[in-house]
């Protein structure tokens, strides 16, 4: 299938191109960084050798109608603007937020500016998600933060409080784009652990509570506290909440078996072991580990991705397979690199 990326010069767009560099149905074709047209590709994504004297392109819509495949990995805003140039016939998944929210009002809030819509959320392992994905054309890619937090959150939603989740995460700088800052600088980030956008500010907090409120049933609530941690890459993020009913370490435990067995991408690690950033680094893997906090009646999950992986690109792959009706893990057979 003829692949295009736009926006590829981005972390999540190079993480796009390194994977499909390998993919046996998608090729991406069409590639397009409109600030570095005209640039070898491999300049800007020096792991990408393979691409070899191919620059980016710019953006022309006659060019981009020939693809078969879409992923749009522009700023938040800037695929709204793309959308209706594409025809009905196009696969698009987007990683940018445009299409994530079901409530204006929220994208009024946390984005600002006109809501574009909404498409099928495309967190395949959350119940019912992925056979509402694999009958889509257009797919909202999730954000990173709100991929973890789902992901912990969702096989203990019946059995908690589900208006009173808290999660600190904890993410890696590549998290905040490319663009140049001076927190983001090396000298300011190694050695050095600080919270960001806290006090219910950061943008993903209405998407999670609107993935895990169709899960639910009801209205799910949570505090959410970011961290930038002092890495590249990666996503820790511990969850908790008060339990409603009681359930012993065991039968928690099920829960999450239960929820995750047949999962190929999402791992309930064994007992004494905790996810580590490492261990998934590369791939578009979750490692998750819970327990019962016996003291205060509180579940603890904590669960490991790479944000560029199942927080990005790895997870696209997954929803244009699904799209395309291709097996899910094409392109995607690869484990964490570790330690």
């Amino acid at each position: 299938m003829k692949t295009a990326v736009l926006g590829a010069s981005g972390y999540a767009g190079g993480e796009l191109l390194r994977l499909l560099e390998n993919h046996p149905s998608f090729v991406p074709t069409y590639v397009t960084a409109n600030s570095h047209a005209g640039e070898r590709i491999n300049s800007v994504h020096p792991q990408l050798t393979g691409f070899g004297e191919r620059v980016f392109a710019a953006l022309d819509f006659k060019e981009l109608a020939d693809c078969d495949l879409v992923f749009l990995a522009l700023p938040h805003g800037e695929s709204a603007k793309v959308v209706p140039h594409l025809n009905s016939e196009q696969l698009v998944v987007d990683l940018g937020a445009d299409y994530r929210l079901a409530n204006p009002h929220s994208w009024a809030k946390y984005y600002g500016g006109e809501h574009a819509g909404t498409w099928t959320y495309g967190l395949p392992e959350l119940q019912g998600s992925r056979e509402l994905i694999a009958k889509s054309r257009h797919v909202a890619n999730p954000g990173c933060y709100a991929t973890a937090i789902a992901l912990a959150s969702a096989p203990i939603i019946s059995v908690v409080d589900s208006s009173d989740i808290v999660v600190v995460a904890a993410s890696g700088t590549t998290g905040a784009g490319r663009s140049a800052k001076v927190s983001l600088l090396g000298s300011e980030v190694m050695g050095s652990l600080t919270s960001y956008k806290f006090g219910g500010v950061h943008q993903h907090t209405p998407e999670i509570e609107e993935s895990l409120s169709r899960i639910a049933n009801d209205e799910v609530k949570i505090s959410f506290t970011p961290i930038l941690a002092p890495m590249p890459r990666g996503i820790l993020a511990t969850v908790t909440a008060k339990l409603t009913k009681e359930l012993s370490q065991s039968s928690l435990r099920s829960l999450f078996e239960d929820r995750y067995r047949n999962e190929q991408f999402v791992t309930l690690l064994p007992q004494g072991q905790l996810p580590r950033t490492s261990s998934v680094l590369g791939s578009n893997h979750a490692h998750l580990q819970v327990a019962l906090d016996e003291h205060v009646g509180r579940v603890v999950i904590s669960i490991a991705i790479d944000n560029l992986g199942k927080g990005a690109a790895g997870q696209a792959i997954q929803n244009a397979n699904l799209i395309a009706g291709l097996s899910e893990n094409s392109g995607l057979l690869v484990a964490g690199l570790g330690a």
